[in-house]
């Protein structure tokens, strides 16, 4: 099964990794692709240059970066194999080990849905 991993943080905090925390993080994402646990990883740039669009009412806004009323924002992902909910959630609790006592950041995992939706027909 696959599970989506969605790292929260903080963006106003001024952290930025370290090179420690670099080569760690990229020994344990070595690690955990040769185990076949990670499938896909990635961190995102800084919301300042992102855009944000909606669509509401049959309308569509857009709103540029910063988003300055978001206290948290995906920071990164993780797309994990895993065998259950609890096996997923014990692999993200290794990327959050990772980053030591300094940081303060937070996981979401969901279940994704594979295959493709009802509604899309075959080309």
């Amino acid at each position: 099964m696959r599970f989506l991993s969605m790292i929260r943080i903080n963006e106003n905090t001024g952290l930025v990794p370290s090179e420690k925390l670099m080569a760690d993080m990229g020994q344990l994402m070595a690690e955990m692709t040769r185990e076949g646990t990670l499938v896909d990883t990635a961190g995102l740039r800084p919301t300042a240059e992102g855009k944000r669009i909606r669509y509401a009412h049959g309308k569509i806004s857009m709103t540029d970066g910063p988003f300055t009323e978001a206290k948290e924002v995906i920071g990164g992902y993780a797309v994990l194999e895993a065998t259950s909910m609890d096996h997923a959630v014990e692999l993200t609790r290794r990327f959050l080990q990772v980053h030591g006592d300094e940081w303060n950041i937070e996981c979401e995992v969901r279940q994704m849905e594979c295959g493709r939706p009802d509604f899309i027909e075959n080309p």
